[in-house]
């Protein structure tokens, strides 16, 4: 059964540090350099993440002045799948050429509220929270095609220096939590 996400949790990125798919503890902020970004909640097993992995690497590479920064925070000992060789599988198949990090102690996840995965956030270049929510109104095995359209448009609103609206609630697998 999908989860969906209920209200923001948080106002502004937090700032926390993760390793990447290589060790390398990466922090948020540094990563994020002051520019718009997107930050999302993902996963290699959910057939929501598969559904729209391929547009998310095509909606990076076009808004390539974005800063993109995927978390995995799933429980891998019960979900080997996202485990780093999963998860560097994916990003190669998805042609990712942003940073994965991985959240095994959950926390960053919590602090951000995610639910689900995917679950995007857009930053504007001060932190502020622009949008959380769903990438566009497709779903796996649906007739809508995928556009990333909630997301361009988060985007573009905080490029302009505007409030986003638009948008839907984040719709996935729920993230698997650890016992």
């Amino acid at each position: 059964m999908p989860v969906q996400s209920a209200h923001n949790e948080i106002s502004y990125a937090p700032a926390v540090s993760l390793p990447d798919l290589q060790g390398v503890t990466q922090s948020l902020a540094q990563l994020r350099d002051g520019a718009i970004s997107v930050v999302f909640f993902s996963c290699n097993h959910c057939p929501y993440v598969q559904w729209i992995e391929q547009e998310v690497g095509r909606l990076a590479h076009e808004l390539s002045s974005v800063s993109w920064i995927a978390i995995c925070s799933n429980d891998t000992n019960n979900y080997p799948e996202d485990g780093i060789a999963g998860l560097l599988d994916q990003r190669h198949r998805a042609q990712w050429n942003f940073p994965y990090l991985i959240d095994s102690d959950q926390n960053v996840a919590h602090q951000f509220g995610a639910v689900c995965t995917p679950d995007f956030f857009v930053f504007a270049p001060d932190s502020t929270l622009i949008y959380r929510g769903a990438f566009d109104s497709s779903r796996p095995n649906s007739d809508t095609v995928i556009t990333g359209e909630y997301l361009r448009a988060a985007v573009e609103c905080a490029a302009q220096g505007t409030t986003f609206t638009g948008g839907a609630p984040s719709l996935g697998c729920g993230i698997k939590w650890s016992e």
